[in-house]
């Protein structure tokens, strides 16, 4: 046996040396650039814009604590970001364990700040006391001006370190310093901080940009939550300044009505109500030793709820005005306490029929909820603050919940009675509906060859039974599916025509889409049940493709499957698995072309046939006159597989949702029952219509 070699101090080879120098401390401000994502969630631009709402939600717990109604916020064209409050502004006096300025020490401490139980706020967004400091590690440079005392000081840090910049702008010349500035004087009781900030490209991805859209969304937002405080946004990055001022004394039931599409079945109906509770959390004590501490607190609970003719669930939840998108504990409080209060509601009536139940997705169909809660020093999953993980809340809100909601459906006021009643109809027809798309869901999954004869007779179904792989065309019209039963690959490609223009879902009800023999056709083919109980796993297809004429008709009919499929299968759509074929508008058959030169060229816009057309007459190549494809009809099997259908060739456009409530919103514009949203938007379009690009 060869003896061992100890190859501990081997040169060369990672990892052999392992001792306490070999250890990294890193320090203060250090540890938030060195991992950044542990604080803003990602360096790209949602964790810009996190860093963003951290600065706008310090100037809003200022409002909330009752100190300045105004908010101003500019996006400039430098690059730097501005914040301004009329709060008490930061304080200016020396903290005494750091002997560093108030202001210092909030922008280069982590976990430093006036939120930790000291009594300065009853309710607030910022908890960890890591957001200022935070943005300012990733800054590049940061300047913070505080009016206080009758005068106006000054600081100034770049990526954290405080100190002196000779000049405007993140590159300007920077000399270390500590310590505050006195720039100016104030009357007596003017009070606010102002924030200027370069984000630091070094940490940030190069397209990590800032989204207006977002900050205009999270200042509206802000504006329902805190009724009377006045937010001014301002994106100063164009040639012009654009300002948008939002201010709403309506609260949370102005904000349910702003979010709510449908015509209401309800009111606006508050629920509200103040719960305490019993926290043990560690506190240090005279020496200095955390102790295990019991200590009471006040929940707030403020909730706007209005049910609606439709079917969708629009949930708004909150925490002393910070959005948890991922909801958390008050949310399932709401849900929890929501169902109690219909249960009971419903036990007195004889709405259900015996053997009939409800469950929460009954109740949740149609409504429109905003969910509020303010109590100390809530609990968040992470440094993003999108889940609330207080326990003892679930519990308290429910039975708020289940309190107030069942006054309002047991209520005998002549203006309540009748919307309790409408609303445990609906949800009692919900319930049946949603046991009869079970039934229908069973009865569509995928059959083998043996079974297949359940699926409708006009379905040219392909030979592969590989979900990722298999494609179904949509297709309009029986002239344009012969044409394409010869053009398509009967491996993996599927065909179903449609009749025509099919439902228009966004007006009709569940039953009616399913008693339309095209949608429930589609329904049953791509097999995964509708609506809620749509089950992605059990699709049948890989990709769904409409294909239909290049036309205003085709556009409709496009437009009228879109609504179908992300009204009652939405996850094909957020999954990126539908998509719209795109036929060619135009054939140029050329005459002798050159070795190598395609007979036919296609192109599928007239500014491309444009182009195209110069091109080959610069050229000098000879051709017959171009062919303007009306439909899908007048293309042979070779020409519509290798322009539409033949995955080498063919162009797709993928249908994709980036904003669910925008989409939404798109939707019951252009198909919903109300005509004068829509109407505006076709006067509006077709002023901008070019007389020139009508096809007449």
């Amino acid at each position: 046996m060869p003896p061992r070699t100890n190859t501990t101090n081997s040169p060369g080879l990672p990892g052999r040396e392992y001792e306490a120098k070999n250890l990294l401390v890193l320090e203060g401000l250090e540890a938030v650039r060195k991992r950044p994502a542990m604080y803003i969630g990602s360096t790209d631009t949602r964790g810009l814009m996190h860093c963003l709402w951290e600065i706008i939600d310090n100037a809003v717990d200022e409002a909330l604590a009752g100190s300045g109604r105004t908010i101003d916020v500019s996006l400039d064209a430098d690059g730097s970001i501005f914040v301004g409050d009329q709060g008490r502004g930061i304080p200016v006096d020396t903290e005494p364990r750091t002997g560093l300025s108030g202001v210092e020490v909030v922008y280069t401490k982590l976990h430093a700040g006036g939120k930790f139980g000291t009594g300065n706020y009853n309710a607030t967004g910022g908890l960890h006391g890591v957001g200022a400091s935070v943005v300012n590690a990733l800054s590049s440079r940061l300047d913070v001006e505080v009016d206080r005392n009758g005068a106006t000081w000054a600081m100034s840090f770049r990526r954290g370190t405080p100190g002196v910049f000779d000049g405007e702008g993140p590159d300007a010349p920077f000399t270390t310093a500590h310590g505050l500035r006195k720039v100016g004087k104030v009357a007596k009781g003017v009070t606010g901080t102002r924030v200027r900030y370069w984000p630091d490209r070094q940490i940030f991805l190069k397209d990590a940009q800032l989204s207006v859209d977002q900050l205009v969304d999270r200042a509206r937002q802000t504006s329902f939550l805190v009724p009377g405080l006045e937010l001014r946004v301002t994106d100063a990055r164009g040639e012009e300044p654009v300002t948008e001022l939002f201010r709403h004394e309506g609260g949370i039931s102005e904000f349910a009505d702003f979010l709510a599409s449908d015509p209401p079945v309800t009111d606006i109906v508050r629920i509200q109500g103040t719960e305490s509770f019993v926290e043990t959390v560690p506190m240090l004590d005279e020496d200095g030793a955390m102790t295990p501490t019991d200590v009471e607190r006040q929940l707030d609970i403020d909730i706007a709820v209005r049910w609606g003719t439709g079917y969708d669930t629009v949930e708004r939840s909150f925490v002393n005005i910070v959005a948890t998108p991922k909801g958390g504990t008050h949310v399932q409080g709401f849900e929890r306490g929501l169902l109690r209060a219909f249960v009971g509601g419903l036990e007195g009536t004889r709405l259900l029929k015996s053997g009939e139940e409800i469950t929460k997705d009954d109740v949740l169909e149609g409504l429109t909820t905003v969910v509020t809660v303010r109590l100390p020093e809530p609990q968040f999953e992470g440094q993003t603050k999108e889940v609330l993980g207080t326990p003892p809340v679930t519990r308290l809100v429910a039975g708020v919940v289940e309190r107030e909601l069942g006054r309002f459906l047991g209520s005998t006021k002549a203006n309540e009675r009748p919307q309790a009643r409408l609303v445990m109809e609906k949800v009692v027809n919900a319930s049946r509906t949603r046991v009869a798309a079970r039934v229908h869901k069973e009865n569509q999954r995928r059959k083998n060859a043996l079974e297949s004869s359940t699926l409708p007779p006009k379905l040219k179904d392909c030979r592969s039974g590989s979900v990722d792989h298999s494609e179904l065309f949509i297709v309009e019209g029986d002239s344009a599916l012969g044409t394409a039963n010869l053009a398509r690959n009967s491996e993996f490609q599927a065909l179903l025509p449609i009749r025509g223009k099919i439902l228009n879902v966004q007006k009709a009800s569940v039953g009616d889409m399913l008693k339309n023999a095209e949608c429930a056709s589609i329904i049953q083919v791509v097999g995964a049940g509708s609506g809620k109980t749509f089950d992605i796993d059990a699709a049948r297809y890989g990709k769904v493709i409409f294909m239909a004429d290049a036309d205003s008709d085709g556009a409709h009919i496009r437009c009228l499957l879109a609504t179908l499929f992300f009204r009652y299968m939405r996850p094909m759509v957020e999954a990126g698995r539908v998509f719209s074929a795109v036929p060619p508008l135009h054939r140029f058959e050329l005459i002798n072309p050159k070795k190598g030169t395609p007979k036919f060229v296609y192109t599928y816009s007239d500014p491309e046939y444009q182009r195209k057309l110069a091109e080959l007459t610069k050229k000098g190549q000879a051709f017959k006159e171009p062919q303007r494809y009306k439909g899908l009809g007048e293309m042979d099997a070779d020409q519509l597989a290798g322009t539409t259908m033949d995955p080498r060739g063919r162009m797709l456009r993928r249908l994709t949702v980036d904003d669910a409530m925008i989409a939404e919103q798109t939707f019951e514009m252009l198909m919903g029952n109300e005509v004068g949203p829509r109407r505006e938007f076709i006067i509006e379009g077709a002023y901008q219509l070019d007389d020139e690009r009508i096809d007449a």
